[in-house]
């Protein structure tokens, strides 16, 4: 019998199914019943002892998921290139004239120059520094908040998206989009040789999409109908989803009772864009999660802006106008930002915008004036800056150094332009103060400046100290 010397391995002493047969066929039967049980006892021995084997079952598991993972990753660009290139079938359908933006789909400015430091004197101004949460308020709000920044990344599934597409009329959008854009271009012609037009085609795209969004696919529901009647219903309260409703997401209903023929109705408040896409009904979330998603389908780029005043909305990036632009699909809304503060007199304290690349804080956007600035007291603000800093960090770290330069040179350039919104309001109440000489030689200060509680403010006198 062939015993396998210490350096050898189990493996290499097992002769293959020809010798095996041979050997047997040549001894007798009770040795080879021996040899097979003497050496069955070897080589689980020797494998249960031997560290070799053990190493190598780990590396093959690492290589058979590293290996999944890539060829995932190339199944879903061969997703998003198909469905990238359906998009340009679809438009070269339509006939452009005179058509100055061609890219298939909006990307931010990419100037490649490193982004310059702030100069010495922001010193001055000595900034917030981000500080983690430290008590239980502040922890619960930092939950919530990356909570709500895992909802874009539900939009970037490429198989989910070809489905998408599936639901638009994409001739109807892309010929209403080339002819506003014509419309457009006509008009900047008209105003100058140098002078643009106010959108895009990719822009016109987006608007396209919004109004038929708005008029045909989706539906407002407050009180869901009756089926048996039609007739309205009267909420009578919240119930637990059932086993389907729980598979499709709904993590609670409301139910409702018709008054007429004592018919209940429930209505699950999904939160899946992808089911919102099949039932087509619902308030702002469920119209803002369905609208996101079918604009990253046709290759926006999006954002998911949270308020803290029970609404939402959305923003998409113009590459023409190199910012990001105001959406509410409930309202057929584009590029207002103003709407709810000076349109509806909504104090608002916060509003957070949340993309597959991070998050910020777009408060200073959408409230210019400091009687529409509710208290933002859920945590501090260096509190928050932490916490938006944790987002973009998680939603990052898989890039590339280069693409997180970018990024971060894209969130710098932002801020600033949120600052000069700040800077402009407060300059635009400066100049509408009015200077009034007494005859005591006091100096009233009087304007239609509002103070933070909203109240007229009052008239301040300053006292002419002999000049």
């Amino acid at each position: 019998m062939h015993i396998p010397s210490s350096k050898t391995s189990v493996f290499d002493s097992i002769p293959t199914s020809k010798e095996h047969t041979t050997s047997r066929s040549s001894r007798p039967e009770k040795y080879s019943i021996t040899y097979n049980s003497n050496h069955s006892a070897e080589s689980s021995k020797a494998r249960a002892g031997s560290p070799i084997s053990s190493e190598h079952d780990e590396d093959t598991v690492v290589k058979a998921a590293t290996l999944a993972e890539q060829l995932t990753s190339q199944f879903r660009a061969v997703l998003s290139a198909k469905r990238m290139q359906s998009l340009i079938d679809f438009k070269a359908r339509v006939p452009r004239q005179d058509t100055q933006s061609k890219g298939t789909f909006a990307q931010p400015p990419n100037t490649g120059q490193d982004v310059p430091p702030p100069s010495y004197s922001a010193i001055r101004n000595i900034p917030s520094i981000p500080i983690p949460p430290e008590n239980a308020r502040s922890m619960r709000f930092r939950s919530m908040l990356l909570s709500l920044s895992q909802i874009p990344t539900r939009w970037e599934n490429p198989g989910l998206l070809d489905e998408a597409l599936q639901v638009i009329p994409l001739d109807k959008i892309y010929q209403e989009a080339e002819e506003e854009s014509q419309i457009l271009e006509a008009e900047a012609k008209s105003l100058g040789p140098k002078k643009k037009p106010s959108w895009d085609y990719q822009d016109c795209i987006a608007r396209a999409l919004l109004r038929w969004f708005k008029r045909v696919f989706f539906v407002w529901v407050n009180n869901p109908p009756c089926r048996h009647c039609h007739g309205s219903t009267v909420a009578i309260g919240m119930g637990t989803p059932s086993a389907e409703e729980q598979a499709y997401g709904s993590a609670r209903v409301e139910l409702y009772q018709c008054p007429d023929c004592t018919t209940y109705e429930r209505f699950p408040r999904y939160s899946d864009a992808f089911v919102l896409m099949r039932t087509r009904m619902g308030r702002s979330g469920e119209w803002t999660l369905c609208f996101g998603m079918l604009c990253r389908a046709i290759g926006c780029q999006v954002r998911y802006v949270w308020n803290a005043e029970d609404h939402v909305w959305i923003e998409v990036y113009s590459a023409h106008r190199k910012r990001w632009i105001h959406v509410d699909p409930c309202e057929e809304a584009w590029d207002k930002p103003l709407m709810y503060t000076e349109g509806w007199g909504m104090k608002l304290s916060y509003c957070i915008a949340f993309s597959a690349d991070g998050a910020a804080d777009v408060t200073r956007r959408y409230v210019r004036c400091a009687k529409y600035a509710a208290q933002r007291n859920r945590s501090s603000e260096p509190e928050l800056l932490y916490v938006m800093g944790e987002v973009r960090a998680v939603r990052r770290q898989k890039l590339s150094k280069e693409d997180r330069m970018k990024l971060e040179g894209e969130h710098m350039k932002e801020m600033e332009e949120l600052r000069a919104i700040a800077i402009n309001e407060l300059v635009s109440d400066l100049c509408s103060l009015s200077l009034e000489k007494q005859a005591d030689g006091s100096v009233d200060i009087g304007g239609d400046v509002q103070d933070s509680k909203g109240a007229a403010s009052t008239t301040v006198q300053t006292r002419n100290k002999g000049r």
